[in-house]
């Protein structure tokens, strides 16, 4: 049951955040923030698809424990993905809110992505392993959740100050997002039904990409008007 549900769910996820972006490239002008915002929907999913599609066979044949290389190495490209998501989400902030400057955030913000990215190249992690070590997750995601911090800060005051209906709740989306990832890091390893927080982490990314999806439909419509 759980091999049927949790594939069928995967599917959904990731075949509705991938048409969702290629729609949005397709029917958004070139440099325009929900270019951007496809283009990042894409790289969600198909980031995420690394890992997602090797669990979902791992799930309906011979179980996880005989796909560790290949689900280890789809988590490294999910975690690369991941950080790429957020930088593509920073420079749509600065598109939608026609952010000029402001050199020191972008340098903090590709300095933490930057660390990030270094950190999950580390052999230490030990990916294809089934016992990477606890520390070197933990200490890959320091970063990615100060990047994410950095997000949520700016589109929480921004939204605010512009009083930005379509995407005042999108800082709220990297909250949850975070906020169910983080658990799944710390003690999923030691109480495996954790894991199963990924599954309102996942929704909570499907909410940020439906923010933007809808913004752009509610944009065009107005247009048309």
């Amino acid at each position: 049951m759980q091999a049927v549900m949790e594939t069928l769910f995967d599917a959904v996820y990731l075949i509705s955040v991938i048409t969702i972006g290629v729609l949005m490239i397709r029917q958004s002008r070139p440099g325009s923030q929900y270019r951007l915002f496809g283009w990042m929907a894409v790289v969600l999913g198909a980031g995420d698809s690394f890992h997602l599609v090797p669990r979902a066979v791992a799930l309906c044949t011979t179980g996880l424990e005989h796909y560790t290389a290949a689900l280890g190495a789809g988590k490294w490209i999910t975690s690369i993905t991941m950080t790429v998501f957020y930088l593509l989400l920073y420079h749509v902030w600065r598109k939608r809110y026609q952010i000029a400057g402001r050199r020191g955030l972008t340098a903090a913000v590709y300095g933490l992505a930057g660390l990030r990215v270094l950190l999950c190249m580390m052999p230490q992690n030990q990916w294809l392993r089934a016992d990477a070590p606890l520390s070197w997750g933990i200490a890959r995601n320091v970063p990615f959740a100060a990047l994410g911090l950095v997000i949520i800060c700016l589109f929480y005051r921004s939204a605010k100050q512009h009083k930005d209906r379509a995407f005042r709740w999108m800082w709220l989306t990297i909250v949850l997002s975070f906020g169910f990832y983080i658990p799944v890091v710390l003690w999923a390893d030691a109480v495996p039904m954790i894991g199963m927080l990924m599954i309102p982490k996942t929704c909570a990314y499907v909410w940020t990409v439906l923010i933007g999806y809808f913004a752009m439909k509610q944009e065009q419509k107005g247009k048309e008007n």
